[in-house]
């Protein structure tokens, strides 16, 4: 909201006009007028603290609020009211700015929620129905006609068009879609008509998730955060037995009204007014931010982390390929049989999520009716037909047997190698080619451009995985992992390097959990890789990794500084208080000064990484 609007704002406002007025007084020689107007400066500044810090004392917490109410309160005893409104005037005002800047975060997010429309048309059996999109249910058919903006989350069932998702995944460049592609909610059509199958509710899609997601981020403190209130926590009670000493330390001496003057001083400068926000404004704003440019970041701790990998991780399907695999040659045991092979691991792969089974139902026209499936991640699927046991799988779950040649062959041109067996024989094998993302080589140059290592973890064979390595950039290659052995090398990883595990599939995701960032391709990625992941992308575009690395690091080096800065400030004033060399006023000036330099470099954290700002 405007500043004029924002009671938050309006009474430091207050404060300072009369502060002004009462200092002209007071220089003018008018006493009385000038005491009274500096008495409702002060009372105006305090009113923005003192009621909160008498609440939490009461909840028997000390923060750095009572420290101020404390110091004005003495500053008024003494007969310094000047210099007590001086106190609540700024801090009050350091204490808008943050919690302006905060709500600045926070209002960027939640307009992500713009996105969605307010009403959506459906069709139903009777016609086309305008609902609001608070109604919407998953498997209803929504109408998008060109420049509508996408109310949640859905499939297409007909119609072609492209998609504008800049505002979601940061992918500037609009999306062709058609029938089976996904389209997520805020999403602007471009000048086709479509039908889209929602996948989700009208409020529990992909676009509140985000906004879910990074709320609770900014709630979950990492380990600068937790630094910062480790150091703050004790810092406040032990200013307070400082005060108390020096104050008794006069009393020895022989001069109380000097010592209790220097002991609210002290008390000012040694509060950690600055370093009680050091972090927080940072996370809030940096996590924001990505969450804008299509990077979900679930905690503070995740965004540390982050900041800190030196090397990623990446798997193969549906992360470094195109995600988009086809099904490119099929044999079988007698030639006849090309479409029963089709037929049946389609009915098979019709139960799983893994990037390679929607390739496989797409090239069948009629998939058998296959029941009892279980999915061995990392292996094949397992069910029945027509009371046989039916199994597709890689090659090193099943033996090609009389294939093997013919599955070497598929493997030396890029293919990966699907067996299908029926009845305990192997009747035939597919190969599938998943092309490689376009800017996957670019996004290995700039991560190494900036001394991020990377490694291919892959459950495909290695001469598959060694050719689009080799395509990509990558020299650390790891093939033929299970679930378990993906898991077990990021940890062999994380070792001695912090680690980050890129992947999209439920085969991922113990790595993902293993590694010290887990990050989830998310429009296209599973359940349990996006549920096991700290951070998830909206969007495919792999050169959002590199951004989103630079992006976190220069968050980590803003928190760092601002933690710097605020200890510095603390161990230079203390001195100055306790010797005498500054008063209350220019104690508290400098803190607050220091408060808002903190403030002001906290929020640098939510520009956009400058790879993005073109």
């Amino acid at each position: 909201m405007p500043w004029w609007r924002d009671r938050h704002l309006l009474l430091p406002i207050a404060s300072a006009a009369l502060l002004a007025v009462g200092y002209a007084l007071d220089w003018s020689g008018v006493d009385l007028p000038a005491t009274i107007v500096l008495a409702a400066s002060l009372l105006a500044g305090a009113a923005t603290f003192v009621p909160g810090a008498v609440k939490r004392l009461l909840r028997r917490r000390v923060g750095v609020g009572l420290l101020m109410t404390i110091a004005a309160a003495g500053a008024v005893l003494l007969g310094h009211v000047g210099e007590a409104a001086a106190l609540a005037f700024l801090f009050s005002i350091a204490e808008a700015l943050e919690d302006r800047a905060m709500d600045k975060a926070r209002t960027g997010l939640r307009a992500l929620l713009s996105l969605i429309p307010e009403t959506a048309t459906v069709s139903k059996l009777s016609g086309e129905v305008t609902m609001p999109v608070d109604e919407l249910r998953e498997l209803d058919i929504l109408v998008i006609r060109p420049g509508d903006r996408v109310a949640t989350d859905g499939i297409v069932v007909s119609g072609r068009s492209s998609i504008d998702n800049s505002a979601i995944t940061g992918e500037s460049i609009p999306v062709e879609v058609g029938p089976g592609d996904h389209v997520p909610a805020g999403s602007i059509n471009g000048g086709g008509s479509m039908q889209l199958e929602a996948t989700a509710d009208g409020r529990d899609n992909s676009l509140t998730k985000i906004v879910e997601l990074v709320e609770q981020a900014s709630a979950r403190k990492g380990e600068r955060a937790r630094l910062a209130d480790r150091i703050a926590r004790p810092l406040v009670p032990a200013v307070l037995i400082l005060a108390g000493m020096i104050v008794i330390f006069g009393f020895i001496v022989g001069d109380p009204l000097l010592w209790t003057e220097r002991a609210l001083v002290v008390l000012v400068a040694a509060s950690p007014c600055a370093l009680a926000i050091a972090v927080p404004v940072t996370v809030i704003s940096a996590i924001g931010a990505a969450s804008r440019f299509g990077v979900v970041i679930k905690s503070g701790a995740a965004f540390e982390q982050l900041g800190a990998v030196e090397l990623v991780a990446f798997d193969k399907t549906g992360t470094l390929t195109r995600g988009r695999p086809e099904v490119v040659a099929v044999e079988a045991v007698e030639e006849g049989q090309r479409d029963r092979v089709l037929a049946i691991a389609a009915g098979l792969e019709s139960h799983s999520t893994h990037p390679l089974a929607a390739a496989i139902v797409t090239a069948s026209a009629d998939p058998a009716p296959v029941v009892e499936v279980t999915e061995e991640p990392g292996r094949g699927i397992t069910g029945s037909l027509d009371g046989q046991a039916v199994r597709v799988g890689s090659p090193r779950w099943i033996s090609p047997g009389a294939f093997s040649d013919r599955a070497a062959s598929f493997e030396e041109q890029g293919m990966t190698v699907v067996v299908v067996e029926f009845g305990g024989e192997v009747v035939g094998i597919l190969g599938i080619r998943d092309e490689l993302k376009p800017e996957a080589a670019d996004t290995i140059r700039r991560l190494a451009a900036v001394g991020i290592d990377t490694a291919m973890l892959t459950g495909d064979n290695t001469r598959t995985a060694a050719a689009l390595a080799r395509q990509a950039g990558i020299t650390d290659v790891h093939a033929e992992l299970l679930p378990g052995d993906k898991a077990s090398a990021i940890e062999t990883y994380s070792a001695t390097r912090r680690t980050a595990m890129i992947g999209d599939g439920i085969n991922d995701a113990p790595a993902l959990a293993a590694a010290d960032v887990g990050i989830a391709m998310g429009v296209s990625g599973s359940d349990a890789a996006i549920e096991s992941a700290s951070v998830a992308f909206t969007g495919n575009d792999l050169r959002l990794i590199p951004a989103a690395l630079l992006h976190a690091r220069r968050g980590r080096q803003i928190m760092t500084g601002n933690i710097v800065l605020s200890l510095g400030i603390i161990v230079v004033l203390f001195p100055l208080a306790l010797l005498g060399v500054l008063g209350l006023a220019g104690v508290v000036l400098v803190h607050e000064i220091a408060e808002v330099v903190v403030i002001l470099n906290g929020s640098r954290a939510a520009r956009r990484p400058q790879s993005l700002q073109a």
